[in-house]
């Protein structure tokens, strides 16, 4: 069929197919060159990426201000530093942890970064808990102590774990508990789940940093490189 209509006059070829005929012609064809599906696969893929790229920028570009510069986010650093590193986590996220360490080093070495921190609960009950614990810190202004004594933590971040922290950092417990359900530590999650939608990021640890969308744990000189070009770019 497909020989036979390729000797036919295209305006003719169209007129006469039925819709089943170009069923068969295109059955046909993905037979004799079954590239053709993975082709237009690789095509709507790269469609898919570029649209919700084009939807990442957006929303960096709208969301700018909040993420850099949130009141109520916890930030570590200069809060005038020339380069900011937006970061995305969870206390049981081991890959967080990895990624604490390399945040640390950045922090040590460069006098001029800020690193915003958008607590983002997503691995169960233990992880709620650890982040309103964090959050609830900063009433004693003891949330950095808190925030890299939760990093180191062995096993899994739980009430009692997360509790002994915070007593052997100097936090007094019982007022953290009070505090803990502080209207502004609910707030931030919700405005954590939303920004973390927007930007298409779907696990922790996740970074943005200046217009860089960084997805999972990265190596330290990667981190320094985002910077740098954060940097550049201004």
């Amino acid at each position: 069929m497909a020989a036979a209509l390729a000797l036919m006059p295209y305006s003719a070829m169209a007129q006469e197919m039925t819709e089943e005929q170009i069923k068969q012609l295109a059955l046909e064809a993905i037979l004799e060159n079954p590239q053709i599906i993975l082709e237009a696969v690789a095509i709507l893929e790269q469609q898919r990426n570029a649209t919700q790229a084009a939807e990442q920028a957006q929303v960096l570009q709208e969301q700018r201000a909040l993420l850099e510069n949130d009141p109520n986010a916890p930030f570590l650093g200069s809060a005038d530093g020339d380069a900011v590193i937006v970061e995305f986590f969870d206390y049981n996220c081991p890959y967080c942890k990895r990624a604490a360490a390399e945040v640390k080093t950045l922090l040590a070495e460069d006098a001029d970064l800020k690193v915003v921190y958008r607590e983002w609960p997503i691995l169960g009950e233990g992880s709620v808990y650890a982040s309103r614990a964090a959050l609830a810190a900063r009433a004693q202004g003891k949330y950095e102590e808190l925030h890299w004594a939760l990093m180191e933590l062995r096993g899994r971040a739980t009430e009692a774990s997360v509790l002994a922290a915070a007593r052997g950092v100097g936090i007094d417990v019982d007022q953290l508990i009070v505090d803990m359900d502080a209207p502004e530590i609910t707030a931030h999650f919700e405005t954590t789940q939303a920004l973390a939608q927007g930007l298409g990021f779907t696990g922790t640890p996740a970074f943005v940093i200046g217009n860089a969308l960084v997805p999972g744990a990265v190596p330290l000189a990667e981190l320094q490189g985002y910077v740098t070009d954060a940097r550049e770019a201004e």
